[in-house]
């Protein structure tokens, strides 16, 4: 299976005010936990585990697996 490129932080942000997107409207319609997703994109949390990996996972910054 083909894996998409990776994001980075700067390009996700960039991505959600060309869509007037919120981070935290994008992460409640995810099922995320605003601070988490908000954390994640000022580089505070690097996603490695929990909701942090999820929310990494979901913003295309890295390749993983989320599970139930």
């Amino acid at each position: 299976m083909e894996q998409k490129a990776l994001r980075t932080r700067q390009e996700v942000l960039a991505e959600f005010a060309h869509k007037g997107l919120s981070v935290r409207g994008w992460a409640i319609d995810n099922g995320l936990q605003p601070a988490v997703v908000h954390s994640l994109l000022r580089g505070r949390t690097t996603g490695r585990i929990g909701e942090s990996h999820k929310a990494a996972v979901k913003l295309g910054l890295k390749h993983g697996e989320i599970t139930a």
